[in-house]
């Protein structure tokens, strides 16, 4: 690209981002690649962080059959991710859901969903660094009792937070290298255990060996808890319009990156479980408990020697997942407190313009994740409850803003970005609301674990909860009515010049 065109490119952004109520100047650098745009989204996804967290629990609930609820998934985030291409070519605005809310329906859907995407996101950093504890400590050969797991997880907290802080080239480099990370270790294990670890025919992905006939609901509702592995796998896609303000040209490139996140995302994260299931040798001793971590015992059997060096490839997933949730989190944050939507909204405003990154954003993005890990210590609960909450608090969101653009376009929104779905985006968006609502219905519903009904209700609780506290602040503070970012205004295009 001539540096001409990039100039004219760039004054193009600028004009965009000045139609929609914001200047840019002293702001975020448009410093991100499409590439490593691609690398926030998929790091964020993290095919190899969302399967080995629910695999053995999938796998047991409802036996081979349960891989293709991953199939079925990254058809329904599809259709999602076509909707926010759509949306952000339009609003192509640092922040994602927050923005897009406000700008398709107005300013208390904006706060809502603004507020329980930070919450979730919140919950999700947490979860992604506790996870990430036993494989990083696996590289060194060590175990963990809790207190090493919480302090190991606050370590990784902080080298994600020193990445944030290092700039947006910074952070684009950091998630190429989580990106080639999971890809490799995808490819290398995934396609391993295909070649020389497979201990069954591909008719046992449609055999469900008796797992699962005698759940409630029989095999269908077996079949439905067992899918929550598909709906933790495929979300990351949101963020590459999080940092929509960071890559040149955003209304194509930012909508082209969502797409290619969940095709390579896809084919990652469907190439590992396909290749597990086919390499675990006894379902049966998954699904009584006996074999508790099939993942750790397949993998220390197919790689003996290597197993450190493979568990390295997964912690540098897992850490690289956790620094592009946090970038995710801190931009949502930021464009939060700009609009002055959030309590100590100049605080959480306040922009580095030598890193060009929302510091104290990113501050608040580690320090609340943080907290809940430290109180994993003295209220188990707690954190399953923020983990819990982590992925129906982003599918919410998400549906949040499916719904906001079907309601806009029937009162008469015509989308103006560069990426438009035309005649398909009726049916795109009603099949993606659709799904969605079904996603939140499946994650939600209860189920027996033993605990009695305050454990079975805990996430619908939780949900209730966030959602009564976010509605209670708004109207009692009126947070909803501060600042003069257009909001409700989506009935027509934006209109800017495109001339280059």
């Amino acid at each position: 690209m001539s540096k001409h065109h990039s100039v004219v490119e760039e004054d193009a952004d600028a004009a965009h981002l000045a139609s929609l109520g914001y200047t840019y100047d002293t702001t975020f650098k448009r410093e991100m690649s499409f590439w490593g745009n691609v690398s926030l989204g998929f790091t964020y996804l993290s095919p190899i962080a969302g399967v080995y967290s629910m695999f053995a629990i999938s796998l047991s609930q409802a036996g081979p059959p349960m891989v293709w609820a991953l199939v079925i998934a990254l058809v329904g985030q599809f259709f999602v991710a076509l909707i926010f291409g759509e949306v952000v070519s339009n609003y192509p605005v640092a922040g994602g859901v927050y923005p897009w809310s406000r700008r398709l329906w107005g300013r208390k859907w904006a706060w809502m969903n603004g507020w329980i995407y930070v919450v979730a996101l919140i919950g999700t950093i947490a979860a992604v660094a506790y996870g990430a504890a036993p494989f990083v400590a696996s590289v060194f050969g060590a175990t963990l009792d809790a207190g090493g797991t919480v302090l190991v997880a606050l370590g990784t907290l902080v080298v994600a937070t020193f990445l944030n802080f290092s700039g947006t080239k910074v952070l684009s480099l950091a998630a190429t290298v989580g990106l080639v990370a999971e890809m490799l270790g995808a490819v290398v294990i995934g396609g391993y255990l295909l070649l020389f670890g497979r201990q069954h025919d591909w008719s046992v992905l449609f055999d469900n060996q008796g797992i699962g006939d005698t759940a409630p609901g029989g095999y269908f509702g077996a079949f439905a808890a067992a899918a929550l592995i598909g709906m933790f796998a495929y979300y990351g896609f949101e963020a590459n319009g999080d940092v929509a303000e960071e890559v040149k040209n955003p209304g194509v490139r930012v909508p082209k990156a969502m797409r290619l996140t969940l095709y390579i995302g896809g084919f990652a994260a469907n190439l590992l479980a396909f290749s597990l299931v086919l390499a675990v040798p006894d379902f049966a001793a998954v699904a009584s408990g006996a074999v508790a971590d099939p993942i750790g015992a397949l993998l220390t059997e197919a790689f003996g020697p290597i197993f450190p060096l493979v568990m390295l490839v997964i912690a540098i997933a897992f850490i690289s997942c956790i620094t592009s949730l946090q970038a995710a989190a801190s931009r949502l944050i930021y464009s939060m407190a700009r609009d002055r939507f959030l309590p100590a909204s100049r605080f959480l405003a306040t922009f580095n313009e030598r890193r060009h990154v929302p510091s104290n954003a990113l501050i608040a993005a580690a320090l609340f994740p943080a907290i809940v890990i430290v109180l994993s210590l003295l209220l188990e609960d707690a954190l399953t409850a923020m983990v819990g909450f982590g992925t129906v608090g982003i599918y919410i969101g998400f549906q949040m803003v499916v719904f906001a653009a079907l309601r806009a376009r029937v009162l008469g929104w015509k989308p103006a970005g560069r990426f438009r779905l035309g005649a398909w985006a009726y049916p795109v968006n009603l099949i993606a609301l659709v799904w969605g609502v079904a996603a939140v219905v499946n994650i939600l519903w209860p189920r027996p674990t033993g605990g009695g009904w305050a454990e079975d209700y805990l996430l619908i609780l939780t949900t209730v909860g966030v959602v009564g506290v976010g509605w209670i602040y708004m109207l009692a503070s009126r947070a909803y009515l501060r600042g003069d970012a257009p909001a409700g205004d989506a009935s027509g295009p934006i209109r800017i010049s495109t001339a280059v």
